[in-house]
């Protein structure tokens, strides 16, 4: 199965979305713990009432991470789930075809 094009496809697809995205947010989370560390005036600076840079930076590490995952499930719903689900129901068949043949 490892080197049926479908799986090939698949696994190229996966690793397309993952490392980049990946990446990206290891970018953006060290972005955050530099800034907090080095540019500490920065992050102090109120936005807001007692809201500063740093709170703001927070939260959108939270909304960033929920973007994500929310990009992933449709990433996966449309390019991956109809691959995945094609090779699944083939090793599905074969097993029950070993099974009757016995």
């Amino acid at each position: 199965m490892r080197q049926d094009s479908r799986f090939v496809e698949l696994r190229r697809n996966f690793r397309r979305f993952v490392i980049p995205m990946t990446l990206l947010f290891l970018a953006w989370y060290l972005l955050y713990v530099l800034l907090s560390t080095y540019a500490r005036d920065f992050m102090g600076q109120r936005i807001l009432g007692d809201i500063n840079v740093a709170m703001v930076f927070g939260v959108l590490q939270f909304v960033t991470t929920f973007l994500i995952a929310r990009r992933y499930a449709r990433f996966a719903t449309e390019r991956l789930d109809p691959i995945a689900g094609e090779i699944r129901a083939e090793l599905e068949a074969r097993d029950e075809e070993r099974r009757v043949s016995r």
